[in-house]
């Protein structure tokens, strides 16, 4: 008793602060211990076992920003030192679980596999106060036991940067704002009719012609337009380099090449893969154009080919996203050559499908591909949930994205006033939190397909990078306990707080 009360006579004379583990995403099962706190001061070492030293430099830049505190790594276990130590453990048994276990002496993080640990570095990062609070003093962590694993294996955030255009930097802010909500996908929408956005050597015109427009329509499709060329694309270095970030950060990066509708700007580079011929032009307004590609073209598939070709040696990601989304028949209905087909848009996803699968890749699209599609294609579904319930019932893996709750586009707040985004619709936190992406009415098979659930960000009306931050947060914290918490561990008034 008497050394207990000599220890805290101690840190009385030095700025302590403690630090509370209700984080976002809430952990599945956090145990406070009996015992005295570890006291987090310069004197700590990071203690790294070989595969976790970017893990452990991570810890490093966080612990500095918030606390001040720059700790030594080491790999080498020193007497009267003590650690926060990182290791891979196969008593883990959840591949992205952990356990982080705080005593007297020491922080021990255990993961199931480097990806478990980096989401414990961000537990523990989240718990520490409040970046003034903490600098300049000691940190008071709690004896505890966190055990803890994601509910789902897809955890992702999507960013349109074809209707605006998004710089390197932000992109890998974007990313570093899904790592800290242990968001583990990336879904990069590249292409569409108002601009192409990655480089593709084999066809160099999609950057020269479709990456920029001649102008954009002011307001809500009004008959006004600026007039003010747009434009701007990623080089292929520049993908890699972002494909490199993600990856340190165990995330994923699916890129969305949005086929055969959705390809505007592809038609303005190439006319003749259209029905017709064009003339067409990148697009001004937003919505749907009935100028799609012609599926009964073999110059099509050629240029398709190509493109995911090039598409796959940038992005290591087994699904390549092939949208397939609103594709009016209006052209192919017209198109002599594409009557003989029949099942249009069916025909077309068979023949990309089976050239992913044959690269050892899986194909994603829109919940508007589920008809007829091979039994492996998976399915994004954005009209409400239903579409993915139909899917997961026929076998298919699926990713819930509805616009009832995911598309972070749509308003805040009812009171439209002062949003500053015009897209329709109005999707509050709460909201977004009492998303259950598996149906009740599933069996156990079905559920088994649900892989997980993500947001949409579309920029038609995110002109900036401080709106697309305003659009996701705090919608996007609210998503992170969809897709990492029990729903029986989920509470809203705890997470407002």
């Amino acid at each position: 008793m008497k050394k207990v009360v000599l220890f805290f006579a101690l840190l009385a004379s030095m700025p302590i602060h403690a630090v509370n583990y209700e984080v976002v995403p809430m952990p599945q099962q956090v145990t406070l211990q009996q015992g005295e706190p570890f006291v987090l001061n310069r004197e700590v070492q990071i203690l790294v076992a070989d595969g976790l030293q970017r893990e452990a430099e991570f810890l490093q830049a966080y612990l500095q920003e918030q606390t001040g505190l720059l700790l030594t790594i080491s790999q080498k276990r020193e007497k009267k030192v003590n650690y926060i130590e990182l290791a891979v453990s196969p008593k883990v048994q959840e591949q992205e679980g952990y356990v982080l276990s705080v005593n007297k002496k020491s922080v021990l993080i255990t993961g199931g596999s480097t990806a478990g640990v980096f989401y414990g570095v961000q537990t523990l990062r989240k718990a520490l106060a409040d970046e003034e609070e903490t600098k300049g003093g000691s940190v008071l962590l709690p004896a505890v036991n966190i055990i803890d694993a994601p509910r789902f294996t897809w955890r992702g955030m999507h960013l349109d940067c074809s209707r605006h255009f998004f710089s390197v930097a932000f992109v890998k802010k974007y990313i570093d704002l899904l790592a800290m909500h242990n968001m583990n996908v990336f879904h990069w929408h590249l292409t569409d009719d108002q601009g192409w956005r990655l480089e593709i050597k084999r066809w160099p015109k999609l950057i020269t012609i479709g990456a920029q427009r001649s102008g954009t329509i002011i307001g809500t499709n009004s008959d006004l337009d600026d007039h003010i060329p747009y434009g701007g694309y990623y080089t292929q270095e520049e993908a890699r380099d972002i494909v490199a970030y993600a990856k340190e950060r165990h995330i994923t990066v699916v890129p969305e090449i949005d086929m055969p509708g959705h390809m505007l700007a592809a038609l303005a580079s190439y006319p003749e893969l259209g029905c017709t011929g064009g003339p067409y032009e990148v697009g001004h307004y937003w919505g749907i154009y009935k100028d799609v590609l012609c599926v009964a073209n073999e110059r099509v598939y050629q240029f398709v080919e190509d493109v995911l070709t090039e598409v796959m040696d940038i992005f290591p990601s087994e699904v390549i996203h092939i949208g397939g989304d609103e594709a009016p028949t209006d052209k192919w209905q017209q198109c002599p050559k594409c009557q003989q087909l029949g099942a249009y848009q069916t025909f077309f996803t068979r023949r990309v499908f089976d050239f992913l699968t044959a690269h050892h890749r899986r194909a994603l699209g829109w919940d508007e591909i589920l008809d007829g599609s091979p039994q492996d294609a998976m399915i994004m579904s954005w009209r409400g949930t239903e579409p993915g319930a139909k899917a997961a019932a026929l076998g298919h893996d699926v990713v819930m994205a509805p616009t009832t709750h995911c598309y972070f586009d749509y308003q805040q707040v009812e009171d439209a006033l002062f949003e500053p985004s015009r897209c329709g619709g109005f999707i509050a936190v709460e909201k977004v939190y009492d998303l259950n992406p598996v149906l009740d009415s599933l069996s156990l098979e079905a559920k088994a397909h649900i892989l997980g659930v993500q947001a949409n960000l579309w920029t038609e009306y995110v002109t900036n990078e401080e709106m697309a931050e305003y659009q996701v947060l705090p919608r996007m914290s609210a998503l992170a306990e969809v897709q990492w918490t029990l729903p029986a561990r989920k509470d809203y008034d705890a997470f407002q707080f």
